[in-house]
This record gives C-alpha cells, sequence and structure tokens, in this order.
C-alpha cells in the first residue's frame, strides 16, 4: 500500500503510545508520568525523577535510598574507559566534548558484562550505570581537555553536587547544587523529540540499549536540537555592553534567526522556561553577572513583544550555566547527561511492546519506469 499522507518532519504525527511524557502545547503543559514539571521542579531530586521515569512511579524512601546507592556506586568509570578518554584528548584534541561523548558512550558497552542481556532487569542497571557514568565522562572529559586532573566521583553527595564537584574540582554551594538539580530535571524527558525518537528506533530494531542511546546522541549533537543554548550564550557574550536590542535588531534586519525563542509543540511559555528564568536571575546576580540576565530579560520582552515568540527551555538556561561556571561548549554534553534518564526510560518502554519502526516515504523522482540505456550509447 501506497502512503497516502506526507508530514516533512513528522510533525503532529503520534507514532507510538507512551506513558512517559505529557505535553500540551497550548496550555504549556509538561507533566512526566502524568506529574506536573512545576511541582516535580519545586518538591523533587533529580534522582527521584529518575526513579519515577524508569518505574513509573514515585519512589519510597526505602526505594530513593536504593536508587542513590546504586547510582553512587555506579559512577567511578572503567578503567579502560578512562584510558580511551586519554588516548583520544592525545590524538583528538581539537575534539568537541560531544564528538568525545558520543564514542565514549558507545565504549561503554564494551565495558559492561550485561551488554548482551536484553531482560527488563539487567536493562534498568545499565540505564542506571549510563546515567552515572555519563555525567563521571562528561566531568572528565572537560578537566581532561584542560589539562587538569579528573577528579574521583565523591559518594556523599548527589549526582547534581558531584557532577559540579568532578567538573570544578570543588562542591558547589547549596544555591548552585539545586539550581543545577533543578535543570537536570527540566531537561529529563520531552516526549517523542529528535533524540529520544532516534533513540526508539534503533531500540525498535532490538539493538542493545549503549547503540539506542548513542543514537540519541548524535541526533542531540546537532545544532536545532542540543546545540541552541550554546548559540545563546555566544550570542549574550557579543552583546558585551552594547545594547542587547539594538544588537538583535541588527541581527533580525540581517534575517538572523535568534537563538532560544519558539518551539515546534508549545505554542505559549515553555514550562521549563519558567523555572530557568528565575535560576537565571539568581544564579547570576550571585555570580556578579547581574548585566548578563539583565539583557537576556530585555532580549525576552523584545522578541515577544516584536515577533510574539517566547523563550524556550535553551534560552535561560545558557546564561544559567555560565554564571555556574561551565563552559559553554559542554552546555550540550550535560544536556545528555539530564536525558539519559529520558532517553533510557523511552528505550525500555520500546523494548516492553516493540514494533519495528518503518516509516515510508512520498516517492517523488522520475516517472517509473524509466527506459534503461546501455553505458556505451548514453
Amino acid at each position: 500500500m501506497n502512503p497516502t499522507v506526507t508530514t516533512r518532519g513528522l510533525e503532529d504525527v503520534v507514532a507510538s503510545p507512551s506513558s512517559i511524557c505529557y505535553i500540551d502545547g497550548n496550555r504549556g503543559i509538561l507533566a512526566y508520568r502524568g506529574y506536573d514539571i512545576h511541582d516535580l521542579a519545586e518538591r523533587s531530586t533529580f534522582e527521584e525523577t529518575a526513579y519515577l521515569l524508569w518505574f513509573g512511579k514515585l519512589p519510597t524512601a526505602g526505594e530513593l535510598a536504593g536508587l542513590k546507592q546504586q547510582l553512587r556506586e555506579a559512577s567511578p568509570l572503567p578503567k579502560a574507559a578512562l584510558e580511551l578518554l586519554a588516548g583520544l584528548q592525545a590524538s583528538a584534541p581539537q575534539a568537541l566534548p560531544m564528538d568525545k561523548l558520543r564514542t565514549l558512550v558507545s565504549a561503554l558497552g564494551l565495558f559492561d558484562a550485561e551488554e548482551r542481556d536484553m531482560s527488563r532487569e539487567a536493562n534498568v542497571r545499565k540505564s542506571i550505570r549510563l546515567l552515572a557514568q555519563t555525567a563521571t565522562l562528561v566531568a572528565a572529559l572537560d578537566r581532561t581537555r584542560k589539562g587538569k586532573p579528573v577528579v574521583a566521583p565523591d559518594n556523599g553527595l548527589s549526582l547534581a553536587a558531584n557532577f559540579l564537584y568532578m567538573l570544578n574540582g570543588a562542591k558547589p554551594s547549596a544555591t548552585a547544587e539545586r539550581a543545577f538539580d533543578i535543570a537536570l530535571i527540566l531537561h529529563a524527558d520531552h516526549e517523542f523529540n529528535a533524540s529520544t525518537f532516534a533513540a526508539r528506533v534503533t531500540a525498535a530494531t532490538l539493538s542493545d540499549i549503549y547503540s539506542a542511546v548513542t543514537s540519541a546522541i548524535g541526533a542531540l549533537k546537532g545544532p536545532l536540537h542540543g546545540g541552541a543554548n550554546e548559540a545563546v550564550i555566544n550570542l549574550l557574550l557579543k552583546v558585551g555592553d552594547n545594547d542587547p536590542i539594538a544588537y538583535v535588531q541588527d541581527l533580525i534586519a540581517k534575517k538572523v534567526k535568534i537563538p532560544g525563542f519558539g518551539h515546534r509543540v508549545y505554542h505559549t511559555e515553555d514550562p521549563r522556561a519558567t523555572h530557568l528564568r528565575q535560576m537565571s536571575r539568581e544564579l547570576c546576580q550571585a555570580a556578579g553577572l547581574g548585566k548578563l540576565y539583565d539583557h537576556s530579560h530585555q532580549i525576552e520582552e523584545y522578541i515577544k513583544s516584536e515577533k510574539k515568540l517566547n523563550p524556550n527551555v535553551d534560552f535561560y538556561s545558557a546564561s544559567a550555566y555560565y554564571a555556574m561556571g561551565i563552559s559553554p561548549d559542554l552546555y550540550t554534553s550535560i544536556f545528555a547527561v539530564s536525558r539519559m534518564s529520558g532517553w533510557t526510560a523511552h528505550v525500555l518502554e520500546q523494548y516492553a511492546d516493540n514494533r519495528l519502526i518503518r516509516p515510508r516515504a512520498e516517492y517523488i523522482g522520475p516517472d517509473v519506469p524509466q527506459s534503461y540505456v546501455p553505458v556505451e550509447k548514453r
């Protein structure tokens, strides 16, 4: 049967049922397993949210303590992974963090004794290891490229605090820890976005979970997906001490798209931006970067007024991460740390009720059949 309806970019096409994430773009609602993102951001922790995504319910105190212990035990990297990281830095020092992360996460599968065990139980354990070790990897690859020693994880810290500790070599303030924890919650999942869908397509072939999340990382690496907040901070830094509105007006006159605004799904404010705006204000003020937030806010108001576009998750996460001392080209890798929880939850769901994902294309080539002409007569 030939396809009869073509939807470019699969916009608004429902590809599969899912119980993980709910989005109402008209009302600005985002929920994980039925829990509103505002409630989770204000009251939950990232570890609790990851448990919710994987198991479909909020954990008891004992279950949460057990998951935290599993994450702590899984966070150290295999020796072979550290050696590979050192080798990549020596042989490809120009490689960007996401290039290295894509290779290193794929390699983690080689060092996992359970890689070929496709049971639900084994894949949950692999999901926990992937989340914990991705956080360690991102911090380690950033320090390695800067000529700094790799910092071993501290088992007494939360995942958010531990990441900042391994990244900066010092334990974060309570404000920075909580802000980063909220950022991880906000980025944990977002339904069938490009990277999650890529992971599910790979999982649908019954390939292993490491292959699935490597596909996701490849999709996230693209500037139209995970790289937007890096583009935002680069814009803000170029503004410098200049008038941000005049700077943006000049870009718009040159037909340059302003990053961090608009969304394929949301037609009102992205609910994640609500929390990130407040987070950016607090962190920038604490870091003596008040002007960075002020410029962000002025640009937001101008774009909303002139273009009727709302900021998305990337716009204020850019200045928030910068105020935490995070290098801009590491932003997408940090996105991957958080989204690893959502990717693996979707892979688990795909495995549980699998059907090969194989869409059709609308053929727009030459008429069929064409007459074949021998090469000597062409």
